[in-house]
C-alpha cells in the first residue's frame, strides 16, 4: 500500500521537468533595424533586449538566429546567429543595396525549441558618400593640407627654380654616361623585374628617357634586356622617342632593346651573359628587384663596369649598396625623374610632399610632448594636438 504513495511524488516531478523542458523560451523584445551608417552598403543593423529565458533554470536560452526576408509575408531565412548575452549584431551576409528587407531574431533553448521575434523593417541598405567617423575626418584634412602644399609648390615652381638637395646616385647617372662614351663601350639599363603597374617600374621609365636621351647625343650604345612583355613595349617606345627628341632617330637600334625571357633565373642567367660578352661601362639597375639582384650586382662588378641602383625592395636595397657604386635609397628613387627633368609639376609635387612630411613629424613631436605634459597644461595648450594625434 506505500509503494503508490512513494512513486506518486516522482511521477509529478516527471511531469513537470518534462513539460518545463517543451516549453518554448520567450521571444527577444524591441527589436529595431537601421542601415549602418558610414559604409559601403549591404550591411543592417539590429539591436533588441534579450529574452528573459537566458538565465532560467530548465533549458535557458543558448543563442539567436538572424532570418531575413524580402517581404514581410514572405519565408524568412537565415543570414547570421549571435550568441547568448548579445544585444546587437550588423547583418551583412545575402543582403544587397537598394532592396528592401525584413527582419526577425529566433531564439533557440537547449532543447532545442525556439520562439520567433516580431518583424522589424523594412529597412534598405546603402552605400555613404561620406565616412563622418573623426578618424576618417581627420585623414581628410590632413589631405586636404598636403594636396594644399603640392599645388602651392607647383605653381611656384613655374616661376623659378626651386632647390632639390643634391641626390650622389642621380648625379651620378650623367659621369656613367660620359664614362661609357669615352671608353667606347655600352651602357646597360634594367628595368627591374616588376611589371608596368609598378611605382618602381614607373620611375625606371623616366631614368630610361634621360638616360636614352644622353646616349643618343653621344652616339653611346644603350642595351636595354626586358624581362616582362608590356615593359618591353613601353621601353622600346621610350627609346625611340628619346632618339627622336634628340634628332638622332637614324641612330636608334631597335635590336638593342629586346625581350628576354619570362622567367626570373633565366633571364638573369641571360643578362649576366651579356654582361660578360658586351663589357658595358655602367649598368643601371633601376625598378623591382628580387632575389636576382645580388647576382646581377656581383656579374656587373667583375665586367668592371660602374654600378647604379635604385629599387624600392628593402631587402634587395642592402645588396644593391654593398655591390653597386650608387644607389637610390628609398624616395630617392620616385624623386629622380623631378630631379633630371626639372619639370614644375614633378619638382612641386616633391617640394609639396617634403613639407607635408615636416608638417607630419612636428605634429608627431608635439603630441608625444602633449602626453609628457601636466594635465592642465595638455588639456589648455595641447588638447588640439592630442586629439588629432592620438585619436582621442
Amino acid at each position: 500500500m506505500r509503494k503508490p504513495l512513494i512513486l506518486f511524488p516522482l511521477v509529478f516531478l516527471f511531469l513537470f521537468v518534462f513539460a518545463s523542458a517543451q516549453t518554448p523560451p520567450t521571444p527577444v523584445d524591441s527589436l529595431q533595424a537601421v542601415d549602418t551608417p558610414d559604409d559601403a552598403g549591404g550591411q543592417v543593423d539590429l539591436t533588441w533586449k534579450p529574452s528573459p529565458d537566458e538565465g532560467r533554470a530548465v533549458s535557458p536560452v543558448i543563442g539567436y538566429q538572424i532570418l531575413a526576408a524580402p517581404a514581410a509575408d514572405s519565408t524568412f531565412v537565415p543570414i547570421g546567429t549571435a550568441s547568448a548575452g548579445a544585444t546587437s549584431v550588423t547583418a551583412k551576409d545575402r543582403l544587397e543595396n537598394g532592396r528592401p528587407y525584413y527582419f526577425k531574431i529566433r531564439a533557440y533553448a537547449m532543447d532545442s525549441s525556439y520562439a520567433e521575434s516580431e518583424v522589424a523593417g523594412p529597412v534598405v541598405p546603402k552605400g555613404s558618400w561620406w565616412n563622418t567617423k573623426p578618424a576618417y575626418l581627420r585623414i581628410v584634412i590632413w589631405m586636404v593640407f598636403v594636396v594644399g602644399f603640392i599645388l602651392y609648390n607647383i605653381r611656384k615652381a613655374g616661376k623659378k627654380e626651386l632647390y632639390i638637395r643634391p641626390i650622389a646616385g642621380i648625379d651620378a647617372i650623367d659621369e656613367g654616361i660620359g664614362r661609357a662614351t669615352e671608353m667606347g663601350r655600352p651602357i646597360l639599363f634594367i628595368c627591374g623585374l616588376g611589371d608596368a603597374a609598378q611605382a618602381a617600374t614607373l620611375a625606371a621609365f623616366s631614368v630610361l628617357g634621360r638616360v636614352a636621351q644622353k646616349t643618343a647625343q653621344y652616339q653611346t650604345r644603350l642595351i636595354v634586356p626586358c624581362y616582362e612583355p608590356i615593359v618591353f613595349t613601353i621601353c622600346q617606345d621610350i627609346v625611340k622617342g628619346a632618339y627622336l627628341n634628340a634628332g638622332r632617330p637614324e641612330a636608334y637600334n631597335e635590336k638593342d632593346v629586346f625581350f628576354v625571357v619570362y622567367d626570373q633565373f633565366p633571364y638573369v642567367a641571360a643578362v649576366n651573359g651579356i654582361m660578360l660578352r658586351e663589357k658595358p661601362a655602367t649598368n643601371f639597375y633601376l625598378g623591382q628587384f628580387y632575389a636576382e639582384s645580388l647576382m646581377l650586382a656581383e656579374t656587373g662588378f667583375e665586367a668592371g663596369s660602374i654600378q647604379i641602383a635604385g629599387t624600392d625592395q628593402l631587402i634587395q636595397m642592402s645588396f644593391f649598396i654593398v655591390a653597386c657604386d650608387f644607389t637610390l635609397i628609398g624616395e630617392e628613387l620616385f624623386a629622380a625623374s623631378a630631379y633630371l627633368s626639372k619639370e614644375p609639376e614633378q619638382v612641386g609635387s616633391i617640394k609639396g610632399q617634403d613639407w607635408g612630411k615636416v608638417i607630419f613629424a612636428g605634429l608627431s613631436i608635439l603630441g608625444v610632448v602633449s602626453v609628457l605634459l601636466d594635465e592642465n597644461l595638455r588639456v589648455h595648450f595641447f588638447g588640439f594636438f592630442r586629439k588629432l594625434m592620438l585619436n582621442e
